[in-house]
């Protein structure tokens, strides 16, 4: 009877003792996972440093407009010097006709 009983203890230990294995291996699996997220989150952060912050975006883009504006400003400079310019370009072509 003691081994029949210590047989049913050592059965009922196996089958409760199976799902803790099942467990263990799934913490395991879920462990390893939370490791690789660990080294992707670590990776985004360190390459997010290196990204121009809010204010400084901002700086940029005012730059560049300014710039926008100096060159457009440059434009209608440079609109009477071609004007000029090619008149130039058709008196010469006109004086080597009549020659």
């Amino acid at each position: 009877m003691a081994l029949a009983i210590i047989a049913l203890l050592g059965h009922a230990k196996g089958y409760f003792s199976s799902g803790e294995k099942t467990l263990t291996a799934r913490v395991d699996k879920v462990e390893g996972k939370l490791v690789e997220h660990d080294r992707r989150v670590q990776t985004v952060e360190s390459e997010m440093r290196h990204l121009p912050d809010k204010s400084t975006a901002h700086k940029l883009e005012l730059a560049m407009a300014n710039l926008l504006g100096r060159l457009d400003a440059m434009d209608e400079r440079m609109k009477p010097i071609a004007a000029t310019s090619e008149r130039l370009h058709d008196l010469l072509l006109e004086q080597a006709r009549n020659k």
